[in-house]
């Protein structure tokens, strides 16, 4: 059986990221099953047999972290895929990938919270999470689909992402958009763009397994290609070996943080909706980003100069597209499902006559039409 299921299909977002991760390259699945994500572990299990893969559950959120980490030191594309509480645990083996330079992807399915929440219900509360909830200055990478389209195509560009900047990429999706079914295409495997990490063309006894090139992004051999590899959560010099000094840990984590900055142009992913001549513009990611569609809909057919700006890029934030707009809108809607996050971005990068309109949910459900509008009809003012 070939790897890729060419054709349309009908499938759930959960279904539809595990074969998005499979055309990707995926050959690697560590995890602990927890709602709303086990879709996809559980059709990894079934497919990864038949192509070749090797799928693991762990004992925990942790050991499926590490598992992942390793699996991608030994060369294989891996990912992992959980839900807010097995975040959270993930979160210290995640700032660890970042220190190691580590290209793995996690699918993080959020659902109400905070702690055990509404296991079954939507929310959008771990965006801070994904960005800070490791210790340390480091950047990072996420990703938001509104559809089990774009849980395919984004799982494939979350790969793509993780393998150019080597960094753990998570892809944020909604338990709406995981169990929503919809039309699904999945393209001819020689028509699916893949980036593969890049491979050291030194000779193995003068490879250095952290010095840059000008991309600022080390060429990564896995263990068992002759080269010698020293990995470790210490800050380190080009070998890999531990160095305790201010002098080497500024340079290194400068070049963590710059190579995702100094890329947010090429790794920021936006859609617009009638934003030329907008007045208004409504912020939103993910399932809420389809509500926030109506709404804008319903405000052109009253003749409000209304927008919709889709934020598919999280992180980094594209402080410079909500900067750009600041200068040509009165006022922004930000609607989201947890109870202020976004909104602080927004906030920061709107001008101070700018009004900002937050309209939160705390989880549990989805935003109506009706209640965007509510949020346009205060920016307006």
């Amino acid at each position: 059986m070939t790897a890729v299921i060419t054709g349309t299909h009908f499938l759930t977002g959960n279904d539809a990221a595990a074969e998005g991760a499979i055309s990707a390259g995926c050959r690697f699945f560590a995890g602990y099953p927890i709602t709303p994500s086990t879709e996809i572990a559980e059709r990894v299990s079934r497919r990864f047999p038949q192509i070749g893969g090797s799928y693991i559950q762990m004992e925990d959120e942790i050991a499926s972290m590490c598992a992942i980490l390793g699996a991608s030191w030994a060369g294989v594309k891996s990912m992992t895929a959980t839900s807010g509480p097995g975040y959270s645990l993930m979160l210290e083996n995640i700032g660890l990938g970042v220190m190691m330079e580590t290209p793995t992807v996690v699918v993080n399915v959020q659902r109400g919270s905070p702690s055990t929440g509404i296991p079954t219900s939507v929310g959008q509360s771990d965006v801070m999470q994904a960005r800070w909830g490791s210790h340390g200055d480091y950047e990072v990478i996420a990703i938001s689909p509104n559809c089990p389209q774009e849980c395919y195509d984004f799982l494939i560009k979350a790969f793509n992402f993780s393998e150019q900047y080597r960094v753990p990429v998570t892809v944020l999706m909604d338990e709406c958009v995981s169990h929503m079914s919809e039309k699904v295409v999945i393209p001819k495997e020689e028509e699916i763009k893949l980036f593969n990490r890049k491979k050291p063309k030194d000779k193995p006894e003068k490879h250095l397994p952290f010095k840059p090139d000008k991309d600022m992004i080390p060429p990564m051999a896995a263990a068992g290609e002759g080269y010698k590899i020293h990995v470790t959560g210490l800050t380190h010099d080009y070998k890999g070996y531990p160095v305790m000094s201010a002098e080497c840990h500024e340079p290194l984590v400068r070049r963590l943080c710059d190579k995702i900055r100094n890329n947010v142009k090429k790794i920021t992913l936006i859609e617009e909706y009638k934003t030329d001549d907008a007045d208004v513009l409504v912020i939103a990611f993910g399932a809420v980003s389809r509500s926030a569609m109506t709404a804008v809909k319903i405000a052109r057919e009253r003749g409000e100069k209304v927008g919709l700006l889709r934020l598919i890029t999280i992180w980094p934030f594209p402080d410079h597209v909500i900067q750009a707009y600041a200068q040509k809108v009165k006022g922004f809607v930000v609607a989201e499902i947890n109870y202020g996050q976004v909104l602080y971005e927004v906030q920061r990068c709107a001008r101070t006559d700018n009004v900002v309109a937050h309209v939160p949910l705390t989880g549990g459900r989805l935003h109506s039409p009706e209640e965007i509008l509510d949020g346009i009809k205060e920016a307006g003012k």
